[in-house]
């Protein structure tokens, strides 16, 4: 594809620029760490050739919730009530397997008045992918804390948070999710490298990015505000990711790098930095969550994964046909199947 002038437009493997994997223009404050995200969506899904409209988009109620107006244009979407994006988001996919979920919610929206549907949903190891856009404050109600606000971190106020907070990525860990991972909103090659795997995992990805709210967290005192993570972000290993169809050779020293193969293929890669850690061990990610870390850390990576649990649908044994495309006769027992139900309960 060419302009008028002659220049060819860049295209990705299916031949779809990357304004086509674009949305809306966001209406969030400047700055919002939330953006970022979005930016990084819209790169993942254009350079690894997802078609758009493959896609079926899910949230809820927040700041964050508005996030999936921002990317995928061309893909489905559907905007829930507050804390419910789970329900919804495991419905679509019961009618349709072949599409591929996204969850974008917050914290708020997710460990808040949604904690019921999120345990439900690590249970059931839902195959979607699910975005928390963490900013450790109620955005659309003045900026009260959330309930993943840090003990000591303080509010613009001056109000300081005595409330232990609930680590929703230990959550995923022990309750059922087979991908959990933390990043940051402001460290773009780390989040992307966890998008793209998120992307090929089959099974429920879980990712918790600390994204800084610029009009009520992002001042001195807060522990998710750009300048703290900045200074505090540890990051447990450097991440790589080759796609299936994009063969590289990677070079790396023997015993320095883990390799996970991906469901399709793929191939992550996990260089070790400080520390001697295995994401596939489930007591491991538990025990490093739990462990105390240095002050103020925040430790960022791929935490816990697990490429052999089965899904949802795996368990609920759904054929390869989408219930959704069933005909009538298929899925609704006849009028003598029911009458004969009917007799047998008199």
């Amino acid at each position: 594809m060419s302009t008028p002038g002659g220049t060819a437009k860049k295209t990705n493997r299916i031949g779809l620029e990357v304004m086509q994997y674009r949305g809306g223009k966001t209406t969030l404050c400047a700055g919002c760490g939330h953006n970022a995200i979005t930016e990084r969506l819209v790169e993942t899904f254009w350079e690894m050739g997802v078609q758009p409209w493959d896609v079926a988009k899910v949230s809820g109620i927040g700041c964050s919730s508005k996030t999936p107006a921002y990317f995928l244009g061309l893909s489905h979407g559907f905007n829930g009530v507050h804390g419910r994006a789970p329900a919804i988001a495991t419905g679509a996919l019961l009618a349709n397997h072949n599409l591929i979920g996204v969850v974008v919610t917050g914290d708020g929206d997710t460990v808040s008045i949604g904690l019921g549907q999120f345990m439900h949903m690590l249970r059931r190891n839902v195959p979607l992918i699910y975005i928390i856009e963490n900013n450790g404050v109620y955005g659309l109600t003045k900026g009260q804390f959330s309930a993943t606000a840090d003990v000591g971190s303080k509010l613009k106020t001056g109000v300081v948070n005595d409330m232990p907070p609930i680590d929703v990525c230990l959550a995923g860990v022990e309750l059922g999710a087979t991908f959990v991972a933390r990043s940051f909103s402001g460290d773009k090659r780390q989040l992307q490298a966890i998008l793209k795997a998120a992307l090929s995992h089959k099974g429920l990805s879980v990712i918790d990015v600390i994204s800084p709210c610029t009009t009520f967290n992002d001042h001195e005192g807060s522990t998710k505000s750009y300048g703290y993570m900045r200074d505090h972000e540890e990051a447990l290993h450097d991440i790589d990711f080759v796609p299936a169809y994009d063969d590289i050779s990677v070079e790396y020293e023997e015993g320095t790098t883990r390799e996970v193969e991906m469901h399709d293929g793929s191939r992550l890669l996990l260089r070790k930095l400080a520390r001697d850690y295995d994401p596939t061990v489930r007591f491991a990610a538990i025990e490093l969550l739990n462990r105390p870390q240095k002050p103020g850390e925040v430790l960022t990576g791929i935490l816990y994964i697990d490429n052999d649990a089965p899904t949802l649908i795996d368990r609920l044994q759904l054929g390869d046909a989408p219930l959704g495309t069933l005909p009538v006769d298929k899925v609704r027992p006849s009028r003598e199947a029911l009458e004969r139900v009917m007799e047998e309960l008199r």
